[in-house]
């Protein structure tokens, strides 16, 4: 007797669904027992995969909460893909839609911020441009320059303190959440991936530098945004980072 396929993945990933009728072991005996020692096997890999990618949720919910949240979520969104590394793309999404999570509206900002960090140590590499050839172009010219920008480039906006709070979770002696809204750049100028905090106006700043707009079209997008917008800041970091790879 064969097992259906979508039959077994459902219960493989619902412990309150039967173990599927025809399973038999290698001596043609039933294996239920051994399907739920494998289903349990899967449950436990997955929450802490899960876990491992995004230490700051499971942080703030706590154990029981996490495990009892992944869950929900391994249920509703099993691994698409063997290389776990994607594992958990929907889990931002998720949660800003989990009744139960509705008053930590934070939440599935600082797990969107948490697997920016992840895409961002995985993205491609690319070379930055020298240090002083920003200066070097001429001032007349500086307005019209467009920038290609890291492929390791990660930008989140959000209108929560989500910085503040992966900080204040992920360091000794960070001073508590303020009450704000904060734009949040990913670089990763090596191997490691940091997550900085922009000015006000920054994130308009990156996001048309992203859209292929020219260095004076961005300022004028961010200016829209924070009227004393200064690019400088911006700017230096995106070099310190190493976050430039080309000019145009």
């Amino acid at each position: 007797m064969s097992v259906d396929q979508g039959s077994f993945r459902a219960a493989l990933l619902d412990p309150e669904r039967p173990v599927p009728g025809g399973l038999r072991d290698g001596a043609g005996r039933p294996a239920g027992r051994r399907f739920a020692v494998y289903r349990n096997n899967v449950a436990v890999s997955l929450t802490d995969a899960l876990e491992t990618g995004f230490p700051v949720v499971a942080r703030l919910l706590g154990p029981t909460n996490f495990r009892s949240v992944a869950g929900a979520y391994l249920r509703q969104y099993p691994p698409r893909s063997p290389m776990m590394m994607t594992y958990g793309a929907d889990f931002p999404g998720f949660l800003q839609g989990f009744e139960p999570l509705a008053h930590l509206g934070y939440l599935s900002d600082v797990a969107a911020l948490e697997y920016a960090l992840r895409e961002s140590y995985h993205a491609a590499d690319a070379g930055p441009i020298a240090p002083d050839a920003l200066a070097a172009i001429p001032s007349d010219a500086l307005a019209e320059t467009r920038l290609t920008l890291a492929p390791a480039l990660r930008l989140l906006r959000s209108r929560w303190p989500v910085h503040d709070i992966w900080a204040y979770n992920t360091y000794k002696d960070r001073p508590k959440p303020r009450t704000v809204a904060q734009d949040v750049l990913v670089t990763r100028p090596d191997y490691d991936p940091a997550p900085h905090l922009l000015p006000p106006g920054g994130a308009a700043f990156i996001d048309a530098l992203q859209s292929g707009r020219p260095l004076g079209a961005a300022v004028e997008a961010a200016t829209q945004a924070q009227a004393d917008f200064d690019p400088a800041p911006v700017l230096t970091l995106l070099l310190t980072e190493r976050a430039i790879v080309s000019l145009s």
